[in-house]
């Protein structure tokens, strides 16, 4: 080496700092997809339990209708509500007469800043 020439090993201190704040950014916007995504799942779930619960709920009074002779006879084919398991509230609705019955059921779950309600709804044959 001779002394008029200088020694370029290593980084400048504004390409460690550009290498930094590049970095840092990178890692904001990794940790707020990773909290995005985390939310999603959460209500990816809980709309899952909902959906299951209306299901469910149809289903019983698809085989209440079916219980007895003639179809639709039974005392549990009619509207109902609210019942309330962990944090999903049901309530359900089912036309009184005629051949062909609407049946209704309405699930309302809590979701961060509210109330959100969904409903389900089919036909049954009497």
């Amino acid at each position: 080496m001779h002394l008029g020439e200088q020694s370029r090993a290593g980084l400048t201190l504004v390409e460690v700092m550009v290498a930094v704040v590049v970095l840092a950014i990178g890692v904001c916007g990794l940790v707020g997809s990773s909290a995005l995504a985390a939310r999603m799942t959460g209500r990816g779930r809980v709309e899952s339990r909902v959906a299951q619960v209306a299901a469910g709920r149809m289903e019983l009074l698809r085989l209440a209708a079916g219980s007895t002779t003639p179809r639709c006879a039974s005392g549990s084919f009619a509207a109902g509500g609210p019942l309330s398991t962990q944090t999903v509230t049901e309530r359900w609705e089912v036309t009184p007469t005629g051949p062909v019955r609407q049946v209704r059921v309405i699930v309302s779950y809590p979701i961060p800043g509210g109330a959100h309600t969904d409903t389900l709804e089919t036909r049954i044959d009497c």
